[in-house]
């Protein structure tokens, strides 16, 4: 396994990243045995980082992994690097309470279900627009910069210990997102960046009908934010599965984005023409990027693992390079 540093936090963190979210239905599924066995697989090989969110399972995920990773620490399973625990808070639109207690009760909830003190990151899950609700549950860079906003309310529990990084999920519009990740506030982010649409990373024009991300990892390089990819396989279109439970219901990244990824995907296949394979293609094109320090994948099996955690990290070929659609 490889490592790079997150950002200006200075983690050493793993290229891959443990993403225990509702696609690939591991960690919040009811299997405990396999859960702990790829868990075991992914310390193993290297996996010091592992992705998780109260929305994920409605609390599963947390749960599993909690269980799982507290029954790791009580046994004789060593890892050679600190491990770390990523979650999120999502605010409802329709809340009245004061944005610090909605945080707060999130966070006491994910630790007690993640049996932990305090989580190495606590990520904003909102999308940012200029308006709220302008996309589902997206909340404005006012609700997050002003006083007793969230960046109020991350940094208050940073102070109170329960968190030692906060960062943002890099979804929404990018000038909104832009205003935020310029304010200086947070410690990283992890947006959807892919070999179908990089425009996170890339100052060029998104396809037609895609979302345009506004080459936010720039402005998060001169911020000296850390980075996280996310949606590296797009949800599993770029694997040719079946589309998730999760993706048939999810109003964040719906269905019809699935159906539009598995279309273009089969047309990547067929130009890639067995250089290398697909999941390969598309965990080197999100790691070749030079500000992505990991690539969060939603681990299902022990397999996952082995075709990813030990890929080489050399520089695309010139040909490969070209092939984002």
């Amino acid at each position: 396994m490889q490592y790079r540093i997150l950002g200006r936090t200075g983690i050493r963190v793993s290229v891959i990243s443990f993403g225990a979210g509702p696609v690939s239905g591991l960690i919040t599924g009811d299997d405990f045995d396999a859960q702990q066995a790829v868990v075991t697989a992914a310390i193993k090989a290297g996996i010091n980082w592992f992705d998780t969110a109260p929305g994920y399972g409605q609390g599963q995920s947390e749960s599993n992994l909690g269980r799982v990773l507290s029954e790791l620490r009580s046994s004789e399973l060593q890892s050679h690097e600190p491990l770390h625990i990523a979650t999120k808070v999502r605010l409802p639109l329709d809340s009245r309470e004061p944005t610090f207690d909605v945080v707060r009760r999130s966070v006491e909830e994910s630790l007690q279900r993640l049996r932990v003190p305090k989580v190495t990151l606590l990520q904003l899950h909102n999308g940012i627009t200029a308006r709220r609700g302008d996309e589902p549950a997206s909340i404005t860079p006012a609700d997050i910069l002003q006083r007793g906003g969230v960046a109020d309310a991350f940094y208050r529990l940073r102070g109170e210990g329960l968190i030692d990084f906060i960062g943002l999920t890099g979804t929404g519009h990018p000038d909104a997102m832009r205003e935020v990740i310029r304010s200086g506030e947070f410690d990283t982010v992890q947006t959807p960046y892919n070999v179908l649409n990089p425009s996170a990373g890339d100052s060029s024009s998104s396809a037609d009908g895609e979302t345009d991300y506004g080459n936010i990892i720039a402005d998060c390089a001169a911020m000296k934010m850390g980075v996280f990819a996310i949606r590296v396989f797009a949800a599993g279109a770029l694997l040719g599965q079946a589309p998730s439970a999760h993706t048939l219901k999810t109003p964040y990244f719906p269905l019809a984005l699935y159906q539009r990824d598995t279309e273009r995907a089969a047309r990547l296949r067929e130009t890639l023409a067995h250089q290398m394979t697909m999941p390969e293609l598309a965990v080197r094109f999100s790691l070749t990027h030079p500000h992505i320090s990991s690539a969060i994948i939603g681990i299902g099996s022990a397999s996952n693992i082995a075709e990813v955690a030990i890929l080489p990290l050399a520089e695309f070929r010139e040909e490969t390079s070209e092939l984002s659609l």
